[in-house]
């Protein structure tokens, strides 16, 4: 039997603690490898802190809640999504064979019911923040429905990957700057016999520092997911599916130090446009020195050091987390 690799082997928590009825299900969404919610979760903390900033004020702590919970539910409807998709693939990769549908503990049926369930869950949460929050989270949904594909058409699925788990970014700040939840909207509309008519005048554009912010967590990811892809270059060279990490070969290591220069000057921008205090600047001089580290390390053929290279992400996430929260005291 072949070995699995770091993050398939058995000594998460689901496999030690979790009934063994319910393992096939809580690694269907990813709880037993937790760090995919945290860098979901993160761009979404790092908007409301932005935000919060920008006002002099911390974050949200309800907001960072929502945030939390939202992330876990939509990574583990995308994970479900993803595993239907790939399931064929999957059975052909050492670290994703046993991954529970393609090692028969759950059927596409169970799978797919799964999804919706997530994904209602979701929606119910997705109501409750403002209209602007609201367009984004659904303008969201095709990002993550084209994901599982782009490795099949395209080089750079962690690119997209960027796209899709950055998002959380545009809607972190917009639901900091409050109004009605969405779900009071429409009742009201409804109410008033007008559902549906002049919905955008209820919004307004998002100004540059979150959209930098957006851009720089593209780049983050770009850095990050492909230390991670480094651990499947063998078995996805062989089955023919495409990644940043193939493209890029022995390139790799350089031009992950490229994505984290780019995603830190553009976090620097946003922070800076959005004239926060000067302990931002401090912090992203810590998350500068925590990425450089990152990069130096990186090491073609170790799977072990990628796979802790691509966790020590929550870290940097949740230093420029702190930077924007400490970015919020202006002298």
């Amino acid at each position: 039997m072949t070995t699995p690799l770091p993050d398939a082997a058995p000594t998460n928590w689901v496999d030690r603690h979790a009934p063994a009825a319910w393992r096939p299900w809580l690694k269907l969404a990813r709880l037993d490898r937790p760090t995919g919610i945290w860098l979901l979760m993160l761009p979404g903390w790092q908007g409301v802190a932005l935000a919060g900033a920008v006002r002099g004020e911390g974050p949200d702590l309800r907001l960072l809640a929502v945030f939390a919970v939202g992330a876990a539910l939509m990574r583990a409807a995308g994970c479900a999504f993803n595993d239907i998709i790939d399931r064929d693939l999957d059975a052909q990769v050492s670290r994703t064979a046993r991954r529970p549908i393609p090692a028969g503990q759950i059927s596409v049926r169970g799978a797919w019911a799964f999804l919706a369930a997530c994904a209602l869950a979701s929606l119910a949460i997705l109501l409750s923040l403002n209209l602007l929050c609201f367009y984004l989270g659904v303008a969201s949904l095709g990002l993550v429905a084209a994901y599982p594909f782009m490795k099949r058409i395209t080089w750079w699925p962690q690119a997209w990957l960027g796209l899709t788990f950055n998002w959380g970014a545009l809607m972190g700040y917009a639901a900091a700057l409050g109004g009605p939840s969405m779900a009071l909207i429409l009742a009201l509309l409804a109410g008033a016999g007008v559902a549906g008519t002049h919905l955008s005048a209820l919004t307004d554009p998002l100004p540059w520092p979150p959209v930098l912010l957006y851009g720089s967590g593209l780049f983050w990811t770009l850095g990050y997911d492909t230390i991670y892809a480094l651990q499947d270059v063998e078995d996805d060279a062989l089955i023919g599916v495409k990644s940043s990490a193939l493209r890029l070969g022995a390139a790799a290591p350089r031009a992950v130090t490229g994505f984290y220069a780019a995603s830190l000057a553009l976090a620097l921008a946003a922070g800076w446009l959005a004239g926060l205090g000067p302990l931002f600047t401090v912090g992203a001089i810590g998350l500068g020195l925590h990425l450089a580290r990152q990069a130096s390390r990186l090491r073609l053929g170790d799977p072990v050091l990628a796979l802790a290279l691509f966790k020590s992400n929550t870290t940097a996430g949740l230093i420029l987390f702190a930077a924007f929260t400490a970015g919020a005291w202006k002298p």
